[in-house]
């Protein structure tokens, strides 16, 4: 029987960084607020929750507007971020015009460089990187004990994820190259008997690496940090998670476990009264959970009940909570052995 994650962090004490990744739509955001109220409320831990879905999903189960609010304490002990990753992309266009403004003492950015800069935020990648850099940049500031990330929908999820080596395998290279243009530049200056200026493109490079070095260290120490995957019983969930898993292990990220969610009470097969088509879902689950058992069964670390209304408020989120940390439903015993 699964153990809850509560077990998982009583073993892993390390853990600092939690991400929650999995496809739309089957609980990721349910789970991350349901750790998040445990590690605050129950364990007393600084804990930031941080949503990187473009879609208000916090500002939805939590019932209170955050969205593009900054860090929000909707509880002792309890921070949530919900970024406006728009805004974010227009704050940087413009703290890059006016970077370009200062180092070369202009009055306005050209016509043709601003278009482009503009033409930007268009770019596939726009948004992730903008959430790719507040999350980041957060954990830089440790200032919490704890961080939960809600990742977007799966695709997303594993492109941020895979962006983190691919931005600081860029910036490597930029700053290399930029490193080399420096060195020239100070011959020059000594040629001529001039005094070097300081390069602060060059300070501001190293500084991004810096920050991307030290979170791509966190994310792939096992440790200190926690990946798990949130699916529900139906086959294309199933197919989706052994997709994931296999992508997350070519990214050499090792998954620390997986959240079943959205499960029907099996008693209800023999319970009177259970109407046919309820009495169809219940077995057509308990298959896909065999499935599960069979395919993914020592990863399984939580296993949370289909509940009688939306988990949205504190109360709901709490009721969650219990039932993934301290799980309390079972995996059916997979034919011709035992899960």
């Amino acid at each position: 029987m699964p153990k809850g994650l509560g077990a998982y962090f009583e073993q892993n004490p390390e853990a600092e960084i939690v991400i929650f990744a999995g496809k739309g739509g089957l609980g990721k955001t349910t789970s991350s607020s349901g750790l998040a109220y445990y590690m605050s409320q129950v364990k007393k831990k600084r804990t930031l929750l941080f949503s990187t879905d473009p879609q208000a999903s916090l500002s939805d189960i939590f019932e209170r507007n955050i969205y593009g609010q900054g860090e929000v304490e909707l509880l002792p002990n309890l921070f949530v971020v919900e970024i406006d990753a728009d805004r974010r992309v227009q704050e940087y266009q413009q703290q890059v015009k006016q970077k370009i403004m200062d180092m070369y003492g202009l009055d306005a950015v050209p016509k043709e460089i601003e278009e482009y800069i503009d033409s930007t935020s268009a770019e596939p990648a726009m948004y992730e990187s903008a959430t790719y850099d507040a999350m980041a940049e957060l954990v830089a500031k440790r200032e919490y004990d704890i961080y939960i990330f809600d990742m977007p929908p799966f695709g997303h999820g594993v492109r941020m994820v895979a962006m983190a080596d691919i931005l600081s395998k860029w910036v490597e290279k930029i700053t290399d190259a930029r490193a080399k243009v420096a060195e020239y530049d100070a011959v020059a200056a000594t040629l001529k008997g001039e005094k070097g200026h300081e390069d602060e493109v060059m300070k501001e490079l190293i500084d991004i690496r810096n920050k991307i070095k030290s979170f791509t260290d966190l994310l792939t120490a096992r440790r200190r940090t926690a990946f798990f995957m949130v699916l529900i019983p139906e086959q294309m969930a199933i197919l989706d998670t052994e997709r994931a898993l296999k992508m997350f292990e070519n990214l050499g990220i090792e998954m620390s476990g997986l959240v079943v969610n959205q499960v029907y009470p099996a008693d209800l097969l023999q319970q009177e009264g259970t109407s046919d088509y309820l009495r169809n879902r219940v077995a057509m689950q308990q298959e896909h959970l065999r499935t599960i058992a069979q395919k993914f069964g020592d990863k399984v670390q939580a296993v949370v009940p289909m509940f009688t209304r939306e988990p949205k408020g504190i109360e709901m989120i709490r009721t969650a909570s219990e039932y993934l940390i301290d799980c309390r439903v079972e995996l059916p015993a997979v034919r011709g052995g035992v899960a």
